[in-house]
Parts: C-alpha cells; sequence; structure tokens
C-alpha cells in the first residue's frame, strides 16, 4: 500500500468499511455485530450496531503502528536498545518499514473514523447512543492526528473524505502548518466532548477521556510557536484538573497492576487500543511477541528478548552507574540483588534485572524466576543459558506471561502473536503530571494543586519519599521519564520539549549511555550458579560500551520524513516543501 492507495482509503473508506470490518470486527470489544452483508444504509440500525460498529476503531486499524510505535517512542528517546535499529542511531529515512506501517496506519484510522461518523448521522438509533458513537469516533481521529503531527510535523488535513474523494486532488495535498494541526486536534476533540457522555461502560471513551487528551494537546501547543504560550499552559492546566476533580476517576493503588490484563479497563485508563483475541487479524495485541524474551510464552512465537530497556534508563531507575570517564575507564557500578535498594516500584514493572521474580507471570509454574527461566532448562525447556538483554535487562509492559496467565487474566485463550492485553496511550497519572507540568511552567509550581498531582504520582511509585514541597521542570521530566517508561510516549516528549527548548533535548540525548553493556551475560550466570556477584572477573569486566559513536542529533532529528513512496506520488509531502496555513475555526465544523 501507498499513500496514494491509503488516502483513497482515507476517503472512500464506507465500501471497506460494510465489506470487511464490520462485518467482521473483533470479537468482544466490546460485543461483535452478526456476521451478515451491510451497507452504510442499514447497518446502524439500533444502539446495539452503531457501537458494534465503532468497536473496531480500538484496535484493527491501529495494529500497523502498534508494532512499530515503540521504536519511535522508546528507541529514539533513549529508553531501550534495540540493535542496529535505525531509531538507535538517528538514521530513519522515508524507506524504513516501521515508520511507512505507521503512517498508513494512521491515515486507516482516521478515514475509517471519519466514514464511521458520518455514517452515524443518520443511524436508526438512539440519539444518546449515536452522540457517544460520533464522540468515540472524534476522539480517536483527534489520537491519529495528534500522533501524525508530533511525528512527521506539519501534515495534510483531511476533514470530509466525500468531498476530497470528489475533488480528485488527492495527491496534490499540500502540508498544513503544525499549530493549524492542533487546532484542528483541538476542534475535534471540543466536539467530541460535546457529544460524549461524561460515563461510559468501562473501557470506552467518555468525556473526560477526550478532556484528559486536550489537556496533553494543549501542553504539547504551548510550545509550537517557539517560545511557551501561557493561555496554552493554563488551558492546559485547567482541563486537566477537570479531570482530577470531577472524572471520578483515581490511581491504581499499585503501579505493575495497570499492566495487567485483568486491568485492562481500570479506573487509571483513559484512553487504550482495547485488543481481543478472533479470528480476524489485526485485531489483537501483538507485542509481547516483539519484545518479550525468547521461550516466555512456550509456543515458539516470542522473538523480543534480543531488544530490552537501555543502559541509560537503567541508570535513571538507579540500578547502575556509569563512570562516565570515558574509554579509559569503562567501569560500572552495579550492586548485586541481595543488597540494591529498588525503592522505585516502576522499576520492577518496566524492567527484569537479576533476581526479579513475578507472581502474575508463569502462574501455573509457581511465578516467573527471571535467572531461572535463562538458565535451567529443567525449568524452562526453552532456556538458551544466555542472557539476551543487551544491557543486562528485558522487558516486562505489554507481556501478559504464558497461555495460563492469559486464560487467568482475561478469561479467553492467547493465539500465536494474539493477546488481548489492553495498550494504555493516556492514563490518569499522565493528567496528574501534565497538570504539575503546565502549573510549573507558568511559575505556579508551588501551588498545592500542583504538588498535589506530582506527590500522587510520585508516592505511589516510591511509598516511602517525602511529599515534595516545590516544583520545578527537571523533577516533572524525570518524572514522566520514569512513570511511562516502555510505554511508547518517551519520545513525544522531547518532540513537544523540542518546539521550545531544542538545544536542551540535543544535548540530554547526546549525553545519554545509549549502548550495550558489555559481559552482563557473565555476571548473571556466574551470580545465578555461585551467588557471587562479582562485576571483575579473570579476563573482563562489566564495561559500558564506549567504542559506538554517540549519534548525530541535530534540530532536524525530531521530525521524521514522510514514507519515500508518499513523497513520490504527491512532491508536496517531501521535507523542504512549503506547508500552508488554514484559518481552522473559518475552514472547519462539525
Amino acid at each position: 500500500m501507498n499513500f496514494n492507495i491509503s488516502l483513497k482509503n482515507v476517503l472512500g473508506i464506507g465500501a471497506l468499511i460494510t465489506a470487511s470490518f464490520l462485518t467482521t470486527s473483533c470479537e468482544d470489544f466490546l460485543d461483535r455485530p452478526t456476521e451478515d452483508k451491510y451497507n452504510t444504509e442499514n447497518f446502524y440500525g439500533s444502539d446495539k450496531a452503531c457501537i458494534a460498529g465503532v468497536n473496531y476503531l480500538y484496535n484493527s486499524p491501529w495494529y500497523d503502528f502498534q508494532r512499530g510505535f515503540i521504536k519511535v517512542g522508546e528507541v529514539f528517546s533513549g529508553n531501550m536498545y534495540w540493535g542496529n535499529s535505525p531509531y538507535l542511531n538517528f538514521s530513519v529515512n522515508g524507506t524504513d518499514q516501521d515508520l511507512i506501517n505507521m503512517s498508513y496506519s494512521l491515515w486507516a484510522e482516521i478515514g475509517h473514523c471519519s466514514t464511521v461518523y458520518e455514517s452515524l448521522k443518520g443511524a436508526s438509533a438512539s440519539q444518546e447512543v449515536k452522540n457517544q458513537c460520533m464522540g468515540e469516533c472524534l476522539t480517536w481521529k483527534a489520537m491519529a492526528y495528534f500522533y501524525l503531527v508530533r511525528t512527521f510535523g506539519d501534515v495534510p488535513i483531511i476533514h470530509d473524505n466525500s468531498a476530497m474523494l470528489a475533488s480528485g486532488k488527492y495527491n496534490e495535498l499540500s502540508k498544513v502548518e503544525k499549530a493549524d494541526v492542533y487546532e484542528y486536534i483541538i476542534l475535534t476533540l471540543e466536539k467530541a466532548m460535546e457529544l460524549l457522555p461524561k460515563s461510559s461502560d468501562p473501557g470506552r471513551i467518555d468525556y473526560y477521556c477526550a478532556e484528559g487528551l486536550l489537556s496533553k494537546v494543549y501542553l504539547t501547543k504551548a510550545g509550537v510557536s517557539g517560545s511557551l504560550n501561557n493561555e496554552d499552559l493554563q488551558k492546559a492546566a485547567d482541563y486537566a484538573k477537570d479531570v482530577i476533580d470531577n472524572s471520578g476517576r483515581k490511581l491504581m493503588d499499585n503501579y505493575e497492576d495497570i499492566f495487567r490484563g485483568s486491568n485492562n479497563t481500570c479506573p487509571e485508563s483513559l484512553i487504550a487500543w482495547r485488543w481481543t483475541v478472533g479470528a480476524h487479524w489485526t485485531c489483537q495485541n501483538s507485542l509481547q511477541s516483539d519484545l518479550g524474551i525468547e521461550g516466555m510464552c512456550e509456543v515458539g512465537n516470542v522473538w523480543g528478548g534480543w531488544t530490552g530497556p537501555s543502559t541509560d534508563l537503567m541508570e535513571a531507575f538507579g540500578v547502575i552507574k556509569i563512570d562516565g570517564t570515558g574509554k579509559d575507564s569503562r567501569l560500572v557500578e552495579w550492586q548485586s540483588p541481595a543488597s540494591r535498594a529498588d525503592i522505585d516500584t516502576r522499576r520492577k514493572a518496566t524492567m527484569m534485572i537479576a533476581g526479579d521474580k513475578y507472581a502474575y507471570f508463569w502462574r501455573d509454574k509457581g511465578g516467573f524466576d527471571y535467572l531461572k527461566f535463562i538458565y535451567d532448562k529443567s525449568y524452562n525447556a526453552s532456556a538458551t543459558e544466555q542472557l539476551e538483554g543487551p544491557c543486562g535487562s528485558n522487558n516486562v509492559k505489554h507481556l501478559y506471561g504464558d497461555a495460563a496467565d492469559h486464560q487467568a487474566e482475561m478469561g479467553i485463550a492467547d493465539g500465536r502473536m494474539a493477546s488481548a492485553l489492553a495498550t494504555h496511550l493516556l492514563r490518569l497519572s499522565d493528567v496528574y503530571l501534565i497538570h504539575a507540568e503546565a502549573m510549573t511552567l507558568l511559575g505556579r509550581g508551588s501551588e498545592q494543586s500542583a504538588l498535589d498531582a506530582f506527590n500522587a504520582v510520585h508516592q505511589r511509585a516510591i511509598p516511602t519519599a517525602v511529599a515534595v514541597t516545590s516544583l520545578n521542570f527537571d523533577m516533572i521530566w524525570k518524572e514522566r521519564r520514569l512513570e511511562f517508561a516502555g510505554e511508547g510516549d518517551r519520545w513525544y516528549d522531547y518532540v513537544r520539549r523540542a518546539y521550545y527548548d531544542v538545544n536542551s533535548c540535543i544535548a540530554e540525548l547526546k549525553a545519554q549511555h545509549r549502548n550495550k553493556l558489555w559481559n552482563c551475560d557473565h555476571l548473571y550466570k556466574a551470580y545465578y550458579k555461585s551467588g557471587t556477584w562479582n562485576l571483575t572477573y579473570t579476563g573482563g569486566q562489566v564495561e559500558y560500551d564506549y567504542d559506538t559513536e554517540v549519534p548525530n542529533v541535530t534540530a532536524n532529528s525530531f521530525t521524521l520524513p514522510f514514507p519515500s513512496e508518499d513523497v513520490a506520488l504527491n512532491p508536496n509531502l517531501a521535507t523542504g516543501s512549503p506547508s500552508v496555513h488554514v484559518d481552522i475555526r473559518a475552514t472547519y465544523s462539525y
């Protein structure tokens, strides 16, 4: 699929919807329409049909974006090490397959959302349900544009599929300036909030979910001009505070519980991809295959152990300390599992390291023991007897475990590259930190609402932490990293900050320890067999790879190129081609 074909799908997606997605909509989020032949005139004939008709917007069109968003969000940002990935060394170009798939997936979601929205207007259903479903469509459309503008910068706007298709000018679209795209996202979310109820069934988008996203959009938009806009910051703070005070939602007591399948629709999850396991490919979560350790699910469909949390993220969590004096001194400080403090509960929920055990993985075997899994074939028949994690750790988030864990948590069987584990895109803790950051950037970081928001997140993660009495930007910046590490969001924090403070972003990325830790396998194996934790041994020591060069990060690094095929079909999308200003409020309405 190229952008031309993809764009035609965006514009003329109505026929595709009734021919494929609606008639084979993913089993059980949250219902499944009867398998029969429909068209847009007769499908939306009841409240139940309307709800079923928007369910797939929570999963299938997002599937290809799901497979790549970790590379952008985590590898680019320095949170994850992924071999020779161009996202690790900032060499991504328009032929990168992950980038291509992500672009097409986002445009497909926009096309489906727009067409379902228009179809729902004439539905034979209650106005209440029609409004709810149309609001869900618009929220997902806004989310797709939010990812597009933060990834590619200036992007085209397609408001009305039918009108654009009729014009025949879909290969002549110009990019729209970022500030205008953000205004379009805001317009879309405002309409969604008009339509959405204040509460809905668990897992479905409601008014406060859209409002939480709106607060994040305003926080991002605040710096798009090159300097911070206080009016936008105030709106970000106010919308976030309304969600905190009035949504009725709350933070989960235990951080790691957020990511278990039994809590897919927990009160902390505002917007998430709601996956299932069914006959229709793309309605499932495949991230365990891409990120988990080989053998995790026992059926040979997991291969992600050779990537994992980065050296730099391990440092941020306080697991290790790199000497920092360069190639002549590569020493690593690393406490043994028996003595390390591990005061931040998010560490274990994010990365597996020596000594870690998990009751919620491999529960049918008495729990998951990380070192036994690697080195003991009597415990794990697939044990490679070699540490896969290139920096001494492996991923935890996005994993469900084995078949018994999936059944116990979600009540259905898993499948090959298929789970029903939700992927959380916007959590309540994000809204808390949005409020704290916006207030701090406004010079009001010592006000109680900002302190309460920050402390709620920080003290959940570190129960022994003393409540802070004043905030600065660096505190929130680090808190966001540790809170959302592994969730595909960190790079977009850099993009947001780079709008108004690009030099700080460049300096921080260049200073990261993004490379491998050498000889971790020797350390772990010796510890497993003898109980001895010795960073230096005969013939070597645990060392940081200073030989691999620091990536060439520039101001241009924070905007990715459009896929080359797109540019070939529409030169207006080329890097350096002019973008147009659009008066959003005068041009578009819902």
